[in-house]
């Protein structure tokens, strides 16, 4: 029976991917401990440590076993890790070259090494999707660079943006993340064949030739020197994807709120039922964004855990390693449903550009308040100004009407401005969008 969101049946393809499934499923992750002890054969093997034949009745072995699942967690649950009983197993399996499985490891060695080996077809995944996002957003940037729309500080309306100038901003920081991805690999895709305390004492001179072949075997980095207890690689990985779903959050947050019947600017995709309310047929609730946003929520305390998780005792840790076993593959579950519910409701986003127009007009001008100043600060100074359209916003404010009317009665803005024609262009929220556009072409590369 399932247990959690990310098996259930009814959950498991809101809060994770199928393809993101697979990577981390029981059966990968023991296929990634046969590949990682394979590796190490075929390594050895070449150094000469254990006879060719015997590394390549082991590869083979490794490629074909049958294995007991229920006897390999039975004695999981026993010893308290799965790599033992694996190694009985495919000993077994490897028939008389059984002797030489798992020679001069230790069981993180291969633990750490499968999960890198996860983490590398995860990240593939995940800087796939987010280069496809990126796509969407380019296009939704570059077919609103001029849609002007209010923009919001504090939740009130501040000064006139664009709705490209919005999508930009959320582009950048997935071109960002896009940067961090690829600069992220070194660090994390390494090897780890270090031998009981770290020091490769088992195998001793030509150990590290040993290392760095079976690094080449897998296609990994040989690092340095032993990380069993310097897991910055690891809570890189999930800190990674804690940036990629805050800003995935902050899309939704935005998208969410602009959904809300009294903004009214966008709607998500229309699918029949979506979104459905079990009593309001009205209803077309932002489902998409709802999970982007919950799952930015539990990646953070994975993050943190995983923060928490660095601080391992000595040359072995008691404890903090298991961290990992939970945040690693729940972290890009989340990450990977959020990219894709990014990717379906952007992609289909309904942008309401009439709408964000009504709204530039609910202040009567209030929002280009700024606009009039400035162009009356050179011949009144800028303080004086800022005071003559204070006041006049506040008699809008608190008596109505709209601003241009009430500055036309001013005659000292008047005449800084050159006349009230100027005041209506002044006072139009299109006229004031600064460099919005510019800024857009600067993020696409324009």
């Amino acid at each position: 029976m399932a247990s959690t969101v990310f098996d259930s049946v009814l959950f498991r393809d809101m809060f994770g991917t199928a393809e993101m499934r697979a990577v981390f499923s029981d059966e990968a992750l023991v296929g990634r401990y046969l590949e990682t002890e394979a590796a190490l054969a075929r390594a050895q093997g070449r150094a000469g440590v254990v006879p060719k034949d015997a590394a390549a009745a082991i590869d083979a072995a490794s490629r074909n076993i049958k294995l007991d699942f229920d006897r390999l967690r039975h004695e999981t649950e026993i010893v308290g890790y799965p790599i033992l009983p694996l190694v009985h197993q495919l000993s077994a399996a490897a028939g008389e070259a059984g002797r030489y499985v798992h020679w001069g490891a230790t069981t993180q060695d291969i633990m750490d090494t499968a999960n890198v080996l996860q983490i590398r077809a995860a990240l593939d995944i995940v800087a796939r999707d987010l280069k496809e996002l990126r796509a969407i957003l380019v296009d939704l940037a570059r077919r609103h660079r001029d849609t002007p729309m209010a923009g919001r500080t504090h939740l009130q309306q501040a000064l006139p943006v664009t709705f490209g100038y919005k999508v930009a901003v959320w582009l950048s920081s997935i071109d960002r993340h896009i940067e961090r991805v690829e600069q992220a690999r070194p660090r994390i895709l390494l090897g780890e064949f270090s031998g009981a305390a770290g020091t490769l004492a088992s195998v001793g001179e030509g150990g590290l030739d040993m290392q760095r072949m079976f690094c080449e075997e897998l296609g990994l980095n040989q690092p340095p020197i032993t990380w069993h207890v310097a897991r910055d690689g690891i809570a890189e990985a999930v800190t990674l994807l804690g940036l990629i779903t805050g800003t995935l959050g902050k899309i939704a947050t935005d998208v969410m709120l602009m959904c809300a019947t009294e903004f009214g600017e966008l709607s998500e995709p229309f699918v029949h039922g979506r979104g459905a309310s079990s009593t309001m047929p009205q209803k077309r609730n932002p489902i998409s964004s709802e999970l982007m946003l919950a799952a930015a929520k539990a990646v953070r305390q994975h993050v943190a855990a995983m923060l928490d998780g660095m601080i391992h005792d000595f040359e072995r840790a008691t404890g903090p390693w298991h961290l990992e076993w939970v945040s690693l593959p729940e972290s890009f579950l989340l990450t990977a449903s959020s990219l894709a519910n990014a990717k379906f409701m952007l992609a289909g986003l309904v942008v309401h550009e009439s709408r964000m127009r009504a709204n530039l007009g609910l202040t009567h001008g209030l929002i280009v308040a700024e606009a009039v100043m400035m162009a009356a600060a050179p011949k009144l100074g800028r303080q004086h100004a800022h005071d003559v359209v204070y006041d006049a916003c506040r008699k809008a404010i608190e008596h109505g009407g709209d601003l241009a009317d009430i500055l036309s009665g001013a005659p000292e803005i008047v005449t800084a401005l050159g006349g009230v024609d100027a005041i209506r262009r002044h006072c139009d929220p299109a006229n004031y969008l600064g460099l919005s556009g510019r800024m857009v072409d600067r993020v696409l590369g324009g």
